[in-house]
């Protein structure tokens, strides 16, 4: 955010925060992109800000339903009422902060039983486990598709991609989308995003976070946003499905990164990485290798639940 909407976006949320009756004299940048991460002190309460129509009002609600049936998320506030608040053009969501809460990283020399990468499988798992009790309805992944190629048909909304660019992305989710439809795999509601930005490393064990996009798919489409080595610990997982979800992910994550409302500071760098990885075509690599040939300018090591 610039400098003057963020100072706007951080009075929302003390504001908010403070008319709430919670204990707020200063608040931390944890993160500053599309969403504003804040650590309001000495409450230690952490708030999401973003534009008006920036969160998704079912997040709270369903990151509390998995919290009370014990799955591995972060929970929403509880010393404040569960809803999201408006102040000034800005919605504002607040969630438990976890002091010891770390981006979690798998750089070690190789899967280990109880070590990072098979954590992070046994959690997805477990979360997977209690997302299959939700009578929630959410769209179904692929219904991204269809406003995709109608963007990619909009020169003047997609400046930085050229029409090859444009060809590329769109046949790719074309192709994709009906391979993976194809296969027929079981589907159920799924996180939409759990890779390694949106979990945390914490005192009472990995926790995901960010519940903007959940959708429904096979348990393949999460699988594809995380480590390949995690996804190769996943009980049971189709490797086939999810190598082809890969592929999905980064066409989706390219059109992302170029549409003019995304913030992320390196968001040049990350859509020529993925671009790259689209022109050499499979076999796919995962987000997070990108990421380790291209890291992040403004990596986010603290919690953005």
């Amino acid at each position: 955010m610039k400098p003057a909407v963020l100072r706007r976006a951080v009075d929302a949320a003390m504001s908010i925060a403070a008319s709430l009756g919670l204990a707020v004299e200063n608040a931390v940048v944890l993160r500053d992109s599309t969403k504003l991460a804040l650590r309001l002190v000495p409450c230690d309460v952490l708030a999401r800000v973003a534009h008006a129509d920036g969160l998704n009002p079912l997040e709270l609600g369903l990151a509390q339903r998995l919290a009370d049936a014990g799955s591995p998320v972060v929970a929403p506030e509880p010393r404040v009422e569960l809803r999201v608040y408006s102040r000034g053009g800005f919605l504002v969501s607040f969630w438990s902060y976890y002091e010891s809460g770390t981006l979690w990283s798998h750089y070690e020399s190789g899967p280990s039983p109880g070590g990072p990468t098979a954590r992070y499988a046994q959690a997805l798992e477990r979360l997977h486990a209690g997302m299959r009790t939700l009578t929630d309805a959410p769209p179904h992944f692929m219904e991204w598709v269809h406003g995709a190629q109608k963007l990619l048909g909009r020169r003047d909304k997609t400046p930085m991609l050229t029409a090859s660019d444009r060809g590329l992305i769109g046949n790719t989710l074309a192709s994709l989308t009906r391979s993976i439809r194809d296969r027929g795999a079981h589907e159920q509601v799924l996180h939409g995003e759990p890779h390694p930005d949106n979990v945390l490393d914490t005192e009472n064990g990995l926790l995901f976070i960010d519940w903007d996009t959940p959708c429904r798919g096979p348990v393949e489409y999460d699988l594809a946003y995380v480590p390949a080595e995690v996804a190769a610990l996943y009980p049971d997982a189709n490797q086939e499905l999810v190598h082809e979800c890969r592929g999905f992910v980064l066409a989706r994550v390219a059109l992302i990164r170029c549409e003019p409302d995304d913030q992320l500071p390196n968001r040049e760098q990350e859509l020529e990485s993925n671009l790259r990885a689209l022109r050499q075509g499979p076999p796919w690599p995962t987000l997070d290798t990108l990421n380790r040939i291209a890291p992040p300018t403004d990596p986010f090591r603290s919690a953005d639940a």
